[in-house]
């Protein structure tokens, strides 16, 4: 018999979709059933997660300085609300459980209004604005990076980590496994759940500067746009190497598991992961990023010596090629970079979320929950 529903709410993005995932991986083995709310955007994710169903209910962003748009906005934000009222009513969920992101906000909104126990996790090392907007209202915050007893709200925050998937503690299981000089070397190139437009045009380029021993040990796993992947394959082809190439890798755990270095974007989610796993990373923070969140999870990360950041503005493919010949000639150092990234990971983050989310909605305090958890 299921102990309940638990309603999770996430953007449909996959820095947002996959720590819930693997929430309720964990919620599920222990006797939960467990609903999604998000947007159309999920339903790439939408085949791996363990939802009895997902729902989709009206959301919209308030960023734009014109008042009709404004008023658009607001008005579908309101839609939404009464669409995740009846929801929850009908599914009479025993807490609500936001992730971050626009879509979250409606159904939040609505559990609060509505008395159910609720709570945000905030992946980032600075809250994002959803969950600013819903801090204020729910019984706590779990964070991925942020500091326990520190921020706006330290009464309420949890330290948790960010959950990874299934898929990432199975590929934590594989030992980082150094590539000597004249060995295959993988690497592995993406800019989050979204693509890096900036990566497909700066990394052909890079990879032609390299010495011909080099550029053939090479095996690369690169995440490409959909309208850069003509560009991106030309390039591959003219340079005779192995390649794989495409808008998504529904088997990046596994590729991950098997690099020798990689270089992403860092994201919340990903850093996370990179770190589970334990391989060595190039960070490249997205400069664009609201509230600089990105550089701020890189930097949590590059302090472990896990890492090393890099700014956009100043990863030239001169440059690019320059690391990748330092590091291709060091195996050394990489894998002092992957033990360290290991030791950064938080691999019992799902379990210490699932907690914190069983306390919330037995209707205990954060301030109790902090005293007796393991």
């Amino acid at each position: 018999m299921s102990k309940g529903i638990v309603l999770l709410a996430a953007g449909g993005t996959g820095g947002h979709v996959f720590p819930a995932e693997a929430l309720a991986f964990k919620l599920k083995e222990r006797g939960y059933a467990v609903h999604l709310v998000t947007d159309s955007r999920a339903e790439r994710y939408a085949g791996k997660f363990p939802a009895e169903e997902i729902h989709v209910v009206p959301s919209a962003t308030i960023g734009s300085k014109n008042a009709v748009a404004v008023a658009r906005s607001l008005w579908t934000l309101w839609s939404g609300m009464r669409a995740a009222k009846k929801l929850i009513q009908r599914l009479k969920p025993v807490i609500v459980v936001g992730f971050g992101g626009y879509p979250t906000v409606p159904p939040l909104l609505a559990a609060t209004r509505l008395g159910v126990p609720s709570m945000i996790h905030e992946q980032n090392a600075v809250m994002g604005r959803a969950n600013k907007a819903l801090a204020t209202r729910v019984q706590g915050i779990a964070g991925g990076f942020l500091p326990e007893g520190g921020g706006a709200f330290p009464d309420k925050t949890v330290t948790t980590g960010n959950p990874v998937r299934p898929a990432i503690i199975a590929a934590a299981e594989v030992p980082y496994m150094p590539s000597h000089p004249g060995e295959a070397f993988n690497l592995v190139v993406f800019g989050g759940s979204q693509g890096a437009q900036y990566f497909s045009k700066a990394l052909p380029t890079a990879i032609s500067l390299l010495d011909d021993a080099l550029r053939l040990r090479l095996r690369i796993t690169q995440q490409v746009r959909p309208e850069d992947m003509e560009m991106v394959g030309g390039c591959v082809a003219k340079l005779e190497m192995g390649a794989d190439i495409a808008p998504f890798f529904t088997d990046m755990a596994e590729r991950l598991a098997t690099a020798h270095l990689v270089i992403c974007r860092s994201g919340a989610s990903t850093v996370s992961e990179i770190s589970v796993i334990g391989r060595p990373a190039v960070l490249v923070p997205y400069p664009h990023a609201l509230d600089h969140d990105q550089a701020a999870n890189a930097a949590a990360l590059a302090a472990t010596g896990g890492a090393k950041v890099i700014v956009q503005s100043e990863l030239s493919p001169e440059k690019i090629a320059a690391i990748l010949t330092a590091v291709m000639n060091d195996p050394e150092k990489l894998s002092h970079m992957a033990a360290a990234a290991r030791l950064a990971g938080k691999p019992d983050a799902a379990n210490l979320l699932a907690d914190m989310v069983e306390a919330i909605a037995a209707g205990r305090t954060i301030a109790d929950f902090k005293r007796t958890r393991a």
